[in-house]
């Protein structure tokens, strides 16, 4: 479930919907979607943080993060089981 729910924030965030079917936990984010830029990971973050209701602060931001799906899936189940 928070599989689809990380996945459907990055796609509403970056306007992806029609790119949406491409998208897997091994799609590469940052440095591969010309989107994703500094803004864009801020909107993410923000959008995570309402959806989830879990507080991000700026020294948890990292590249790793956002490196793939796959990782900002795993640091989403991180910060929940807080």
């Amino acid at each position: 479930m928070t599989q689809n729910q990380v996945k459907q924030i990055v796609i509403h965030t970056l306007n992806l919907a029609g790119r949406a079917s491409e998208l897997n936990l091994s799609s590469p984010l940052l440095g591969a979607i010309p989107e994703l830029d500094s803004m864009a990971v801020v909107g993410i973050i923000t959008a995570l943080e309402e959806q989830f209701g879990f507080s991000v602060q700026d020294d948890e931001i990292s590249a790793d993060s956002f490196e793939t799906l796959g990782s900002l899936v795993a640091f989403v189940e991180r910060k929940l089981n807080e």
